[in-house]
């Protein structure tokens, strides 16, 4: 075929590719809330954000006196390019229907079309927002024309990003198919770079104020001059233009070139990912067998929740991808990790307590209890017929997330002993914290059960599929709240602080039978959930 009639057939299949998320995103109820709270999350900064540029656009009188503006040239660009690489590793890797429409219509078109459908959906999460400051910004300048000059300098830069971080991602997919182990790796420390890099941005802001460093001068030092000159050219025909450089017509005429370069590339990288089989180092023919691994110990063999539970507990650890969605919790736990450097030694002991309490009722039911019935997608035909009970299949994922969590609060409250506390306050906390365990288990698969996740999600060659983020947050803060408020009844009582009153009566009987019952009440959901669902 023809590069015209691959350039047509790739913007038809962009176009059904756009299409066919937009249906996703709004034909299910569930993502409509999520993406209106999403709007209304962003919507907040963009309220704030669109005044300042407003304000920038009036007081400009440079391009260089525009903040920040000569690491944003150089960094928005990587930025684009790394999103690009990450996308593909999620998502491009592959298309559906490869068998047919590889036989339809040849590679390249192929190619076109994830790429086109791509910036469409990139375009509608941050073009939007970024075209809103961009058109505040040349209204408080006084020259409509930046928003024409910018769409001419973004489009080349965008299209280069994307085509190479295709490229670029369908190479990383094809050294992992070759190098199976160097993926479980990647994995390893991807997620340990991603902690520390939250951790670490917990102390930057305290490090910026006490070593008196610029900002400005810190971001300066990633400035690329090619590239700022040409981002400059948006500028051109506006009150703060400046001399067209050399080097900015030279990175504009790269890019033109790189372009179609990095669409062969790619046509190339896809032909031999998706045309040939994986390898397969596994010399040996011999069957393997298993070792047993399900043999249930005790306490778990004395009953068939029990049972059930090792095996949820086994399953979590063959395939850990499957409990990724934990991760999250490092963005809401990371904030407070300062406080353990900042307190003396007589505050760590209820820190480390509290804080294991804390991590101990998020995984008791984020583990395994936030999608129940989306977690046993392959083998869910098979449970709703077998004898086994309801009951029994969701007592076995509250005590195979009780399992989890109730280590992690007896141990923490231990190990607080030898930072001060007393034995009656490490063993009164550890047992509201088994408590908490439970209640926050009971939770967490009812509204796990009220939404669940079937679609499965490839990262980086994995296929997995994780709960919904509308149920991760609700989850989140009710049990993250309910917890800390218990705590801190819990140590005054120990402490002898707490005053019989009326008016603590009440507060504290209502907080106790909101507790119980809102997780009563959500075990009980679960249990008519999983007992009256159909198979459709």
């Amino acid at each position: 075929m023809s590069v015209r009639q691959d350039v047509r057939h790739g913007l038809q299949i962009g176009r059904a590719e756009f299409v066919r998320s937009l249906r996703g995103y709004l034909g299910n109820p569930r993502r409509v809330l999520g993406l209106l709270l999403t709007a209304l999350f962003f919507g907040g900064a963009l309220l704030f954000a669109l005044p300042t540029a407003y304000v920038l656009g009036q007081t400009a009188r440079s391009v260089a006196a525009v903040p920040f503006f000569a690491p944003a040239a150089t960094l928005v660009p990587l930025s684009l390019l790394s999103i690009s690489v990450f996308r593909t590793l999620e998502r491009l890797g592959h298309i559906d229907g490869a068998d047919f429409v590889l036989l339809a219509v040849h590679p390249r078109a192929v190619v076109i079309g994830l790429i086109t459908a791509e910036v469409g959906r990139l375009s509608l999460w941050f073009g939007i927002p970024v075209g809103a400051v961009v058109v505040t910004f040349a209204l408080g300048m006084g020259s409509p024309l930046l928003v024409a000059s910018g769409g001419a300098v973004a489009l080349p830069l965008v299209c280069c990003a994307a085509v190479w971080g295709y490229a670029g991602g369908i190479a990383v997919l094809r050294l992992l198919r070759k190098l199976p182990s160097l993926r479980r790796l990647l994995k390893a420390v991807g997620v340990l770079a991603m902690v520390g890099l939250v951790v670490a941005s917990q102390f930057a802001g305290q490090f910026i104020v006490e070593s008196d460093l610029s900002v400005q001068r810190l971001l300066s030092t990633v400035a690329f001059d090619p590239l700022v000159e040409y981002v400059a050219l948006a500028f051109v025909g506006t009150p703060v233009s400046r001399p067209t450089s050399l080097r900015a017509v030279a990175v504009l005429a790269a890019l033109i070139a790189l372009t179609p370069v990095g669409l062969a590339v790619s046509t190339r990288q896809v032909s031999t990912l998706w045309f040939t089989d994986p390898v397969d180092n596994n010399e040996s023919t011999q069957v393997r067998r298993s070792s047993g691994g399900f043999s249930a110990p005790r306490p778990f063999a004395w009953t068939k929740p029990g049972r059930i539970a090792w095996g949820i507990l086994v399953r979590g650890r063959r395939d850990p991808a499957e409990l990724s969605h934990l991760l999250i919790a490092v963005f809401f736990i990371a904030p407070f990790g300062t406080m353990f450097l900042e307190f003396s030694g007589d505050a760590l002991g209820p820190l480390i307590t509290g804080g294991g309490v804390v991590l101990a009722t998020y995984l008791s039911g984020a583990t395994f209890g936030l999608n129940p019935l989306g977690d046993e997608r392959p083998q869910l035909p098979f449970l709703l017929l077998t004898e086994t009970s309801s009951a029994d299949l969701v007592r076995g994922r509250l005590l195979a997330g009780v399992a989890i969590g109730v280590p992690v609060a007896v141990l923490s409250s231990l190990v607080s002993i030898g930072f001060g506390i007393l034995v009656l306050e490490a063993v009164a906390t550890a047992a509201v914290g088994v408590g908490m365990c439970l209640t926050a288990a009971m939770f967490a698969v009812g509204i796990g059960s009220a939404y669940p996740i079937y679609e499965e999600r490839e990262f980086w060659g994995t296929e997995t599929v994780v709960p919904s983020t509308l149920v991760m947050m609700v989850y989140l803060f009710v049990v993250g709240g309910g917890t800390v408020l218990g705590l801190f009844v819990t140590w005054f009582a120990v402490t002898g602080n707490v005053v019989l009153t009326p008016v603590f009566g009440v507060l504290f009987g209502t907080y106790l039978l909101l507790t119980v019952g809102v997780s009563y009440g959500s075990y009980r959901y679960a249990l008519r959930r999983h007992r009256r669902y159909t198979l459709t």
